[in-house]
């Protein structure tokens, strides 16, 4: 699994059936059901990264976004300034 951090999790409920597969899944609570059936993420900050859920929607109804390192978006800063140039 991977490390605690902050994960960002987008549920498309439009393509969603509401199965509740993704709840039933995450191992970490993090996903909960309101009242018409649809998941909706409760507790963002328990999210291990694992894609559990993402993995096994039929719909693909759930995306898991891993945390942004900033280096990353410095070295995408000098690809686009060296293209500038």
């Amino acid at each position: 699994m991977a490390k605690k951090g902050k994960f960002s999790i987008e549920v498309y409920k439009s393509w969603c059936k509401r199965c509740g597969i993704c709840v039933a899944f995450c191992p970490a609570g993090v996903l909960a059901q309101d009242a018409s059936g649809a998941p909706y993420v409760k507790n963002p900050d328990l999210c291990t990264g694992c894609q559990l859920c993402q993995l096994r929607c039929p719909d693909f109804a759930i995306n898991v976004r891993s945390p942004q390192k900033k280096e990353s978006k410095k070295s995408s800063d000098k690809v686009e300034e060296a293209a500038n140039e």
